[in-house]
């Protein structure tokens, strides 16, 4: 295991599909991410909402606040 730089390794996707795992309950966001702001804040597009792997609809472009989410992965599936 070698650690990454967070923000480098966030700005490689933009563009590409991705599945964003919220810290509280079991709310995940699947979507395209657009953009990482110096924060690392993220901006999603398409996204759609997973709750307990349930799908809650699309909701299209969103932010989601750096310090709301738990996991970030390129290769997720939503639960």
């Amino acid at each position: 295991f070698a650690p990454i730089n967070p923000k480098p390794f966030l700005q490689d996707l933009t563009g590409k599909d991705v599945v964003v795992r919220l810290k509280w309950g079991k709310t995940e966001y699947k979507g395209v991410l657009i953009s990482v702001d110096s924060y690392m804040n993220l901006q999603l597009d398409n996204t759609v909402e997973y709750v307990d792997g349930e799908d809650k609809g699309a909701l299209g472009e969103i932010m989601i606040r750096y310090a709301a989410f738990y996991s970030f992965d390129p290769n997720m599936k939503p639960c």
